[in-house]
């Protein structure tokens, strides 16, 4: 990792969970890294226990909602400016909402799309548009999948066909840019109590019927990706609890 140190990533989704893992990891990596989220005050008290843990790198709240391009578009001009741009791009952030096909809300299936498809790949191509404007011919952009879900699955099937065809059109670009897809199992986040937010009791059994992967899993997964040598192309990692079932 000591290349990387210095050098800026964005980590969509930082407020909690697998995104506020993935962001002080890459902080106590060196690097600076802007973690958005819609709200920023857990990203705060994250990036305070970063300088108290005495971590070499820094992390910088940023509020943006990812539903709407023209926060995204202002995000990476506020990088731009700021730090020149980024060469590492983490699209964590993702939802799911219990609106299954044969009887989900129309409004809640365009919600889901729009976070986890649209917003990652306006992310997608921002990032790679700053590093090629900069000449950053190292850069990494992973995005962070699934496993697991409902009408949700379908927009991570989604994310596992933009990851290929962002590695084919990367290669097409003469770029050594590269592109890689983590795919984990159930983990232990806020996930759940989200999804169902309406029944606590259902979203507590969900992590009680099986032992589950935690946050620093996936953060040392995204590690070991960017730990990998110029040469290695790691496409896709699927990582779930020895006991998961499916």
């Amino acid at each position: 990792m000591d290349r990387w140190k210095g050098r800026v990533a964005l980590v969509t989704g930082a407020s909690v969970g697998i995104g506020a893992a993935i962001a002080k990891s890459l902080v106590q990596h060196g690097m600076k890294v802007v973690g958005c989220a819609r709200n920023v005050e857990q990203i705060q008290k994250s990036a305070a226990d970063c300088v108290s843990s005495g971590f070499s790198g820094t992390l910088i709240p940023y509020k943006c909602d990812l539903s709407v391009e023209d926060d995204v578009l202002s995000m990476f001009s506020w990088i731009k400016v700021q730090h020149q741009g980024i060469d590492v791009c983490i699209n964590n952030a993702g939802l799911a909402l219990p609106e299954p096909l044969l009887s989900g809300k129309t409004s809640g299936w365009r919600t889901i799309m729009d976070v986890n498809v649209i917003a990652l790949s306006v992310c997608t191509r921002e990032a790679y548009q700053s590093m090629k404007e900069r000449k950053i011919d190292d850069g990494h952009i992973i995005n962070i999948n699934s496993a697991d879900a409902h009408f949700y699955t379908a927009s991570k099937y989604a994310v596992t066909a933009l990851t290929e065809g962002l590695r084919q059109e990367l290669r097409e670009a003469k770029t050594n840019i590269r592109a890689t897809c983590i795919c984990p199992g159930i983990v232990k986040t806020e996930f759940a109590y989200r999804l169902f937010s309406e029944n606590p009791e259902k979203a507590a059994a969900t992590y009680k019927s099986e032992k589950c992967l935690q946050a620093v899993d996936i953060a040392n997964a995204v590690v070991y990706v960017l730990s990998a040598p110029p040469h290695v192309q790691i496409g896709d990692i699927e990582i779930t609890p020895v006991d998961q079932s499916m």
